[in-house]
């Protein structure tokens, strides 16, 4: 078993038991996420450990990270709202004004309300001028469960005063302007159990049309709209009738901020958790840690499928999330992202 800060880790099978073990208990275990609703949690001693984290002579960040990555995010907000109530004072500001730099921005991301984060997110990316930050904006249009995603275009509305799809329509063009208005009208069918092979064979066929502004559509339209196990057995179908990967074809056939939004939705509906670790890895691979990526990552898929996300960085890259946050991260932020991360996988 791996030591963390001279605690003995857990693998992520022993960690993964565990949950299975929990799961009659509490409904709260029921995500592969690392992060969940704390059983021993007490608001009142953890108001009065931050009070004491940020009053004292020094900072105590490490009492920060232990509360703060220990605890769901409803319980995140619960302390939020009861040191507000204990000091009348606003415990985001007050934890703002102690820290500083990526600890800071985690912190906020923290929390937070998760719809809220998003929102900034989405914004940001919305207006970068380069392909790989407006590619953040697939990434959380399309990851996102109905309900989150509403949660996140109605805390953008409210934000920054404008509808999602006003700064879509103003800052991208082109496909990828069609591609984030579709996945942001979140119309993407529910999967009823049902095959339905002559739609999938339908499908298939007007992927391979000719390229042209109307096969754009049908690609936008079959992308966004199909539930994802019919997605996947269309992209199988694809295979089998081309002797290509669909992803091949989107490199021949698209270009330039469509052509990344595209793999990178294609990467979503073939394996989302594989699709996190690929981009982890890659934030890992700059010259320095892309943090901003890291953060949103791993708050924001903590409490969903972090484990899955882990599982498949291992298989995919052959060390594990936790070691490759070891290696590469520095600075006040970094036992917080491990902390985030939780565990060593053997």
């Amino acid at each position: 078993m791996a030591m963390s800060g001279g605690q003995p880790v857990p693998s992520l099978t022993q960690e993964i038991l565990g949950h299975l073990g929990l799961a009659s208990k509490t409904a709260a275990w029921g995500t592969l996420g690392t992060l969940r609703t704390c059983l021993n949690f007490s608001v009142d001693k953890d108001v009065q450990r931050l009070l004491r984290a940020i009053a004292g002579p020094g900072v105590d960040r490490s009492t920060i990270v232990d509360v703060l990555t220990n605890r769901s995010r409803e319980q995140r907000q619960l302390i939020s709202r009861t040191f507000q109530e204990r000091t009348q004072q606003d415990l985001l500001k007050s934890l703002q004004a102690a820290l500083s730099g990526d600890l800071e921005r985690l912190v906020v991301a923290l929390l937070q309300p998760a719809a809220q984060v998003d929102a900034r997110e989405l914004k940001t990316a919305l207006q970068a001028s380069s392909g790989p930050a407006k590619d953040v904006a697939t990434e959380i249009l399309a990851t996102r469960a109905p309900a989150q995603l509403q949660e996140c275009l109605a805390a953008y509305k409210h934000d920054f005063q404008v509808e999602v799809e006003e700064d879509i329509k103003g800052e991208t063009c082109g496909m990828l302007r069609d591609l984030l208005l579709a996945l942001a009208k979140g119309s993407r069918e529910g999967y009823a159990g049902i095959i339905d092979y002559n739609l999938a064979e339908q499908d298939v066929q007007a992927l391979q049309q000719p390229a042209g502004p109307c096969s754009e559509g049908t690609w936008v339209i079959i992308l966004t709209q199909r539930n994802l196990e019919h997605l996947r057995r269309v992209f199988e179908l694809y295979r089998q009738r081309t002797g290509h990967e669909l992803e091949e074809a989107v490199q021949t056939r698209f270009h330039g901020d469509s052509q990344v939004a595209l793999l990178g939705l294609a990467s979503v509906i073939r394996n989302t958790p594989l699709y996190f670790a690929e981009r982890l890895h890659r934030a890992l691979q700059e010259s320095e840690p892309n943090y901003q990526a890291l953060m949103r990552i791993l708050v924001s898929r903590s409490e969903t499928d972090l484990l899955s996300i882990r599982a498949e960085f291992k298989k995919k890259f052959g060390k594990s999330l936790y070691s490759s946050l070891q290696d590469a991260v520095r600075g006040d932020c970094r036992s917080a992202l491990l902390a985030l991360c939780r565990a060593e996988d053997l």
